[in-house]
């Protein structure tokens, strides 16, 4: 218990923590039947969660170090279970859409402070051991999560794949009081809270805007406005970054071309392989009347290709630079959703495989590199800021990706069908749109708009895979940036100064 508890307590909250981002994603359809939710109403379910945690990451994460990291992480699975149980008690999607950003805030002080625990605990070989079980876990949890969210929405229903949240944060909790010891940052470090509002600010009004212009258009009022706001929040949130003794994020990182790489491919990378995934998930149980769980399993494949990869590629890719795996990965993204962009109104859920094969084998060569990437990309100093920068970037490139491109699906299906009927159709509404529509009219149309956000899924990753080839060359050292290469200076670094590459 002492040697392996702290890790088995902050790889519970891990896997809660992730697990959330995609078990929701086969449940959309029933939690739109059952609370009358509208497909902004999906769209803010999963940005909701998405964006607080991206929002906040950060901010926690400096917060940790001045307050505590045991005690952060403790509150934030508090505030996480408190939130989960709201999740399931919901009685219309403003509740729900509520308790999921409540739910983001938990997790992200979660997720900020699990790799600064673990490296206080674990010193040498049991660090690297650790890691390597917390990044297993991690990736565990993407892949178990649509298919557990299908078999929890099919049987007892979709409220549960929140209430099964409550004994393992009750668990977590338990342990983390009993095994973990507190642990700070350096001492006279000041939180940075004007950065963390207007970074905030910057990641919500650029999220809400993509998702209005899905029902508004991108030239409403409020919509320009929203991206207006979002312009001021983020010119501000640079001013205070430049001018604070502690910043979150130095803005002149950027300037170094290998930086501005990998956190640009961080964005594209969330937002190309899994932000189509929702509207692809509500097509094959509202057109193809799928099960939740039959739904669920047709993502087996990318997770299956994902998990394999990159355990593979961890011993067969050493060495090789990461702008090659992060860039090629990304060009395999893209040209998995160029290959489900071809559905018809005949189409059934095989034609998604070879592409959920190709994005499955792209996630596992980027996943396991960018965050060392992002670490050899910046000074031993900054190493804690580059590795909560890229996760930050990561968690918005989802969120934006779900509202970006269900903007081009319900543009697309509005070529077909009236405004309305195209949103009530992404939506899930497929049943009372029969009548009017018919079946193949309906499937034609939602088709469509899947091609056309598939494409524009993979028109990112390619313009993102391209430009982290040109951007991310080798370090100083003349050494290439490799997966294994560029994550081991930073924990040989971490272990001199434990707090600087760990803090998110």
């Amino acid at each position: 218990m002492r040697t392996w508890g702290p890790l088995t307590a902050v790889c519970l909250g891990t896997f809660m923590l992730l697990l959330d981002v995609t078990i929701a994603v086969v449940a959309l359809p029933d939690m739109a039947g059952g609370l009358h939710a509208s497909l902004s109403d999906l769209q803010w379910v999963m940005d909701g969660y998405a964006l607080a945690l991206a929002a906040l990451m950060l901010g926690l994460g400096a917060a940790a170090d001045v307050l505590g990291r045991r005690r952060v992480h403790v509150a934030g699975v508090v505030l996480f279970a408190v939130a989960s149980l709201l999740c399931g008690l919901a009685t219309g999607p403003g509740m729900l859409v509520a308790a999921r950003g409540l739910q983001g805030v938990g997790a992200a002080a979660m997720f900020a402070t699990t790799l600064p625990l673990l490296g206080s605990v674990y010193q040498g070989r049991r660090r690297s051991m650790a890691l390597g079980v917390w990044g297993a876990v991690s990736g565990a949890a993407a892949a178990v999560g649509p298919v557990l969210g299908g078999l929890l929405t099919d049987g007892p229903g979709w409220r549960w794949i929140f209430w099964v949240n409550l004994p393992v944060s009750v668990a977590a909790v338990w342990l983390t009081l009993r095994v973990v010891p507190e642990s700070r940052g350096a001492a006279g470090r000041r939180v940075d809270w004007a950065g963390t509002a207007g970074f905030a600010a910057f990641a919500g009004a650029l999220t809400y805007g993509a998702v209005r212009a899905g029902s508004h258009g991108w030239t409403e009022g409020g919509t320009l406005a929203s991206f207006v706001l979002a312009a001021v929040a983020l010119g501000a949130f640079v001013a205070v970054e430049r001018r604070v003794a502690d910043p979150l994020l130095d803005p002149r990182l950027f300037l170094r071309p290998a930086f501005s790489g990998v956190m640009l491919g961080g964005l594209a990378f969330n937002a190309a392989a899994f932000g189509v995934m929702a509207y692809t998930s509500i097509w094959l149980q509202t057109l193809l009347g799928m099960s939740p769980v039959r739904g669920g399993l047709v993502f087996v494949w990318l997770s299956l290709a994902s998990f394999l990869v990159a355990a593979v590629g961890g011993r067969l890719l050493h060495g090789v630079p990461a702008r090659l795996t992060i860039g090629g990965g990304l060009l395999l993204i893209a040209a998995g959703q160029f290959c489900m962009a071809f559905l018809d109104a005949g189409s059934t859920a095989s034609a998604l495989v070879p592409g959920l094969l190709l994005v499955g084998v792209g996630t596992g060569l980027v996943s396991p590199g960018i965050a060392g990437a992002a670490l050899a990309a910046v000074p031993p100093e900054r190493a804690g800021m580059a590795g909560g920068a890229v996760n930050t970037f990561r968690q918005l490139g989802y969120a934006l990706g779900i509202a970006v491109f269900g903007t081009v699906l319900t543009s697309r299906m509005a070529d077909t069908l009236p405004h309305d009927a195209a949103h009530g159709l992404a939506g899930g509404a497929a049943g009372a749109l029969r009548g009017a529509f018919g079946e193949h009219v309906l499937r034609a149309a939602f088709a469509s708009g899947l091609n056309a956000a598939a494409v524009a899924a993979g028109a990112v990753a390619a313009v993102a895979g391209v430009l982290v080839l040109v951007l991310v060359r080798a370090d100083r050292g003349g050494r290439g940036a490799g997966v294994t290469d560029s994550a081991a200076p930073a924990l040989k670094e971490e272990e001199a100064v434990p707090a600087a590459p760990y803090r998110r």
